[in-house]
């Protein structure tokens, strides 16, 4: 049991390091994290055992990290959209001068 639990110890520990110098979180990760952390919880409440809790955290994480794929692609899309409303304004202020121009 006691190297059981110190093997599990290690893979979170690796696991939190691996995490921290990676650079910072997108959102599909916060979502997975969020998922994990809130399922365990509530996997372990309700099951009152590690294997609830275990559970429960890959069923949050998973369903989690689905979620924040889903609003970081709304994320990339109205970046995207902006971008080219970015693009279309300068189109129109160039012909605006242009018509200016024309009309001096």
């Amino acid at each position: 049991m006691k190297k059981m639990r110190f093997f599990g110890m290690l893979i979170l520990s690796v696991f939190l390091f691996s995490a921290c110098v990676a650079g910072p979180l997108t959102t599909r990760e916060k979502g997975a994290g969020i998922g994990a952390v809130g399922g365990a919880a509530i996997g372990g409440i309700l099951s009152q055992s590690w294997w609830g809790a275990l559970l429960g955290g890959v069923l949050g994480g998973v369903g989690g990290g689905i979620i924040g794929d889903q609003l970081q692609g709304k994320d990339h899309e109205i970046e995207r959209q902006q971008e080219q409303l970015d693009k279309n304004q300068r189109e129109l202020d160039k012909q605006r001068k242009e018509l200016e121009r024309l009309r001096n």
